[in-house]
């Protein structure tokens, strides 16, 4: 969503969401737009994949996720316009980029017989489930992102600062209400979908139901994940929102980066430099950090990761091994003489299965 035109906002103020949205495009399918039905199409494909590949019908299910994941890139790749020309954001502008060559040649790993990453294609599955609903259902999304403004607002005022909270431009309780008058820039942000968390909550959390491990151990990875993201996810939207409208980055050479090389106006640089720069690139430091707590609980998280590294490299990798963790799948330390027959060991995997299908 691209900021808000003077005239459009509160007198004097320019408004900026604190993330971009996941799907904004006015090409549309009848009344839904074009990267929604695509998403809706690519994660129901997953879905019925992993049920036939349940019934055990696995080579059907090959070709369908390999389908679904040509789907998926397409969809990420109409986001690209988006990212780089209203977001202004290169990590997010490279990503949807390289989204639908390596989702294509994952569809293509998966067409000529690797297996394996159906498990990947269950997990990608799981997170559409999670995300797609907030993102389109109008309570769920309502709920979540006028909470979110509410918490963010709470953070602020722990540092003195109380602007209050009024209608953004998405229409929701989300936008912080800073006078223009006594703030550096005369800008302020507000809330939308992605700024919840929501979208790093759908990866672990299709990541941990995707796997076969006892739900014991799920049960106390999920929540510990999403709890972890929530905390971070507020301590960024309240920095962002404060560096926005006091110009915490509005130093000459960021200035002369936003506005020479991004086509930013200069008062909007803060912002740019802290949500674009600093946040995301943080925000991929936490999730490797997140990753790493939850393997430690549910180390059966490494096999669909190895996958995606295998798709970025052409390289097979054991992640136990490299990370110096020789681990059980149910949680302990592995000993030489019975690491080869540890996936058979510990509670009965398929019941779990089934009970978080």
């Amino acid at each position: 969503m691209s900021p808000l035109p003077v005239t459009t906002a509160a007198p004097g103020t320019v408004v900026d969401p604190v993330a971009g949205p996941a799907t904004v495009l006015s090409m549309s399918i009848g009344s839904v737009p074009l990267s929604d039905a695509l998403a809706w199409t690519a994660i129901g494909a997953f879905v019925v994949a992993a049920v036939i590949q349940w019934y055990g019908a696995t080579d059907p299910a090959r070709y369908l996720a390999a389908g679904a994941w040509v789907v998926f890139g397409v969809f990420w790749l109409t986001l690209a316009p988006h990212y780089y020309l209203e977001v202004k954001s290169p990590i997010e502008t490279l990503l949807t980029v390289a989204a639908l060559p390596l989702c294509a040649y994952t569809g293509y790993l998966l067409a000529t017989g690797r297996e394996s990453l159906l498990l990947l294609s269950k997990a990608v599955a799981f997170m559409g489930l999670i995300y797609l609903p907030v993102e389109t259902i109008p309570v769920v999304r309502t709920w979540l992102i006028e909470t979110t403004a509410a918490q963010t607002h709470f953070g602020m005022e722990l540092l003195g600062h109380s602007p209050g909270l009024e209608e953004g431009a998405n229409g929701y309780q989300s936008r912080f209400a800073f006078d223009p008058d006594e703030t550096v820039t005369g800008r302020t942000t507000y809330i939308i979908t992605a700024c919840t968390g929501i979208g790093s909550m759908a990866i672990f959390g299709g990541l941990i139901a995707a796997v076969k491990a006892p739900l014991k151990r799920k049960a106390v990875a999920f929540p510990l994940a999403v709890g972890v993201i929530w905390f971070l996810n507020l301590v960024r939207n309240v920095f962002i929102g404060l560096a926005s409208p006091w110009g915490w980055f509005q130093q000459d050479i960021f200035v002369t980066i936003a506005t020479e090389f991004m086509g930013a106006p200069a008062d909007r640089t803060s912002y740019i430099v802290a949500h674009n720069f600093i946040a995301q690139s943080l925000s991929i430091v936490a999730l490797l950090g997140i990753t790493y707590l939850v393997l430690r609980i549910l180390p059966e998280i490494l096999e669909p990761l190895e996958d995606v590294l295998y798709i970025l490299t052409g390289t097979e990798y054991d992640l136990a091994d490299a990370l110096g963790q020789e681990m059980r799948t149910d949680g302990g330390a592995r000993t030489d003489a019975g690491a080869s027959a540890d996936h058979d060991s510990g509670p009965s995997v398929d019941g779990d299965d089934d009970a978080d299908r």
